[in-house]
């Protein structure tokens, strides 16, 4: 790929204004030597305004999503995107979020511009483990845990059932769900599915990732060893 293309593709502007980056000396290589559009570096060797260029496609991005904050680029309100760069935006391949958060769910949330990692995350084959910590309206009754073990529990409107699922119960309006699927809304339809309500909800764990020592609203970058740890769990 030619490099004013491959510069554009990342973000950085349309072409015409990476070619302006150019005439402009603001694309140097690693020594501070500028570069042209026709010039072959490798991507680690490339920069603009003395940085190093944002990843190559293929990323894989873990963010510790706050509360109203959407999974989306075009809601009104605030959106995952408003905490990344904003040349995360205007990346191709586009950088998408793996599967969703709701805006009253906070937790770990992946993003990646790599279609089928995505797909082989989300994919039901994949059966990989979604932990969530629940805060709910009303006292656990006592029989949620093996209502939701059974793998025979419905949710309104679904005709097949859920797959078992694992409940620890940290307290009385509080408990751990692990999930093996991701259905629409699921833990929230599963309390209502046995009379109960869903007051805080927090994802904690996807695979063999968790949010670490990441706070509300900051990201980062995933390397080949976590990505593959992620199916390891």
């Amino acid at each position: 790929m030619k490099l004013l293309k491959h510069i554009a593709n990342l973000g950085y502007g349309s072409r015409k204004q990476v070619a302006w980056l150019f005439r402009e000396g603001r694309i140097t290589d690693a020594a501070g030597e500028v570069l042209y559009a026709d010039d072959t570096p490798t991507h680690d060797e490339i920069r603009v305004d003395s940085e190093p260029l944002d990843p190559a496609p293929g990323i894989l991005v873990m963010l510790h999503k706050p509360l109203d904050v959407t999974c989306s680029k075009k809601d009104r309100g605030r959106v995952v995107f408003d905490l990344l760069p904003p040349r995360f935006r205007l990346r191709d391949p586009v950088l998408s979020t793996v599967g969703r958060l709701d805006r009253d769910t906070s937790g770990l949330l992946l993003l990646t511009d790599d279609g089928l990692l995505l797909h082989r995350i989300i994919s039901p084959k994949s059966k990989l483990p979604k932990v969530y910590l629940a805060t709910l309206a009303q006292d656990l009754r006592g029989d949620e845990v093996a209502n939701f073990a059974n793998g025979g529990l419905m949710l309104e409107s679904e005709k097949t059932p859920l797959l078992p699922a694992e409940l620890e119960v940290l307290g009385p309006r509080e408990a751990r769900l692990t999930l093996h699927e991701g259905r629409y809304h699921q833990v929230r339809r599963m309390f209502a599915a046995v009379g109960n309500h869903v007051d805080a909800l927090h994802r904690e764990r996807i695979g063999g990732l968790d949010l670490g020592d990441l706070v509300e609203g900051q990201w980062r970058m995933l390397g080949e060893a976590e990505r593959e740890g992620l199916f390891g769990s």
